[in-house]
């Protein structure tokens, strides 16, 4: 079914128009920008003026600058997100400039929307270094309620993320990152449980030391995970390598325990798991060597490092990223609930605690329904983001990071 336009603009080509009407639906859709700016109260008439605008407003700007808290209060401030690039490493298309990666930003924005309830404006920065990006998103956080970072390129994803939350007092939540990770645990907890295991049973190999993989990484072992170990173009990223950057050594610190070393394949070898965040191709050989049941989530877009076909063959449990497969690793089961849930108790960051709540909560919708076909929810399920609201707002207050 194709999608309804609800807000439909002048019709034309993306030349400006020379085209006439558009034939490709994609093209069509987003004729125009895919979303635009509601009034919440309606301007009628002189009073409505009035109290909106001049002489009304005036006393709502002078209520907040004696008491700044009430901002969240009186303006919109508690209720939107700002969805931040630099158009550096969009989904699948790579370093595209800030002008090409709109498209994506306005529709994470009404992803938000429509699963989560949450007002997000796409910000696309014309800006490469990472404290160029702190110092500008820093200097329009007074207008948002959290900054949900996309699409930026690693490593210096993890610095922007870092510093501007040293700078900011609301959540900044790198999507990249910890939505990934957020979705792949509920996914892997389940699948584990489908199978008899739990996560401490499992060793787990990851392909891909970027953003997704470091965050991946990051929160298995927080979960209590057996072992993990990732995997970048070089093999396996252990203490032994003296080409590590910062961000990989400091990951080498905290992952493979069992001290392994060489290429992708080894790691394989007698392996629970397999997760692909990093495109390429994993041969049938060394996917065959993985342990008995293993749980293959290999989700590169379009092409899974293992094509389900193949992991079918070894593989009790098969996820992709891709929508015409069961099981897909989507991150938008994880970010609108996340931010909807900070936004709720004005949370000032978003803890490992919270992710943990989420991917927990997330695992728990489906919890009563498991088959290797269903280990995580489809992105449509309504259950999914009232779920996850409510765990990362109550593990906001448990972690003393929620402000009402």
């Amino acid at each position: 079914m194709a999608a309804e336009i609800v807000n439909p603009r002048s019709a034309g080509g993306p030349d400006g128009g020379a085209q006439g009407e558009l034939t490709d639906p994609a093209f069509a859709l987003h004729q125009g920008g895919k979303m635009a700016v509601q009034a919440t109260v309606p301007v009628r008439d002189r009073d409505d003026l009035s109290l909106a605008y001049t002489p009304g407003v005036a006393k709502v700007c002078s209520a907040i600058a004696e008491q700044p808290e009430l901002v969240h209060d009186y303006t919109w401030k508690s209720q939107v997100v700002a969805v931040v690039t630099d158009g550096s490493a969009v989904l699948g298309l790579g370093d595209i400039g800030p002008e090409a990666s709109l498209p994506v930003m306005e529709g994470k924005a009404i992803l938000f929307k429509q699963f989560g309830g949450v007002d997000a404006v796409p910000i696309a920065l014309d800006c490469r270094g990472v404290d160029e990006i702190v110092e500008t998103v820093a200097r329009l956080a007074p207008s948002f309620g959290g900054i949900n970072l996309e699409d930026i390129s690693a490593p210096r994803c993890f610095e922007v993320e870092r510093k501007l939350q040293e700078r900011v007092d609301i959540p900044v939540f790198h999507d990249d990152q910890h939505g990934t990770a957020v979705v792949t645990l509920a996914a892997l907890r389940n699948a584990a449980r489908l199978t008899g295991r739990t996560l401490g049973e499992l060793r787990a190999v990851i392909s891909g030391a970027g953003a997704a993989g470091v965050a991946i990484a990051r929160i298995l072992v927080e979960a209590g995970i057996g072992d993990v170990a990732v995997c970048d173009r070089k093999g396996i990223v252990s203490r032994d390598r003296t080409d590590l950057t910062d961000v990989k050594r400091e990951l080498a610190g905290f992952t493979n325990t069992a001290g392994l070393s060489g290429p992708l394949e080894t790691a394989l070898d007698g392996a629970d798991v397999f997760i692909g965040v990093s495109g390429g191709t994993v041969a049938e050989a060394a996917v065959a060597k993985m342990a008995k049941n293993a749980l293959i989530f290999a989700m590169a877009n379009p092409n899974p490092e293992i094509h389900p076909d193949v992991a079918h063959k070894y593989a009790a449990v098969v996820a992709t990223g891709r929508s015409d497969f069961p099981n897909q690793i989507n991150n938008v089961l994880a970010f609108p609930g996340i931010f909807a849930g900070a936004l709720q108790v004005r949370a000032s960051r978003v803890t490992e605690g919270m992710k943990l709540a989420a991917a927990e909560a997330l695992a728990a919708v489906v919890a009563d329904e498991l088959s290797a076909e269903c280990v995580i929810p489809s992105p449509f399920d309504e259950r999914v983001a009232p779920a996850v609201t409510a765990a990362v707002a109550a593990a906001a207050r448990a972690e003393g990071v929620a402000r009402r």
